[in-house]
């Protein structure tokens, strides 16, 4: 005579794989996201976030700089003035970032 709970036992058991197998998914995100899981285009993303932070305001102070060239007739180089804040600028800026991203750990 054939067991009758063969398919139930079948089911159930097939059940408990799939759950510990979710289980088992879910701890290993969980433990990747706590130790800080990088890759290396993490790095590469990070990289261009803090370039182009510093990039950016470097390039419009460069641009303002040489308008104030040509509207303004000073002895003084607004090139070099608004390269220079531009740079101040994008530095802050890319350390804002920095800071932004080491809190998220």
């Amino acid at each position: 005579m054939k067991d009758s709970n063969e398919p139930r036992k079948t089911h159930h058991k097939r059940q408990d794989n799939f759950q510990q197998a979710v289980k088992d998914k879910a701890n290993r995100k969980m433990t990747a996201r706590k130790e800080g899981d990088r890759t290396i285009w993490y790095g590469l993303g990070m990289f261009g976030i803090v370039g182009w932070s510093v990039a950016i305001p470097t390039l419009i102070g460069i641009a303002v700089g040489v308008w104030l060239d040509l509207k303004l007739n000073d002895p003084y180089s607004w090139t070099l003035m608004m390269l220079f804040l531009g740079v101040i600028i994008g530095c802050l800026n890319a350390w804002y970032w920095i800071q932004r991203e080491s809190q998220d750990e």
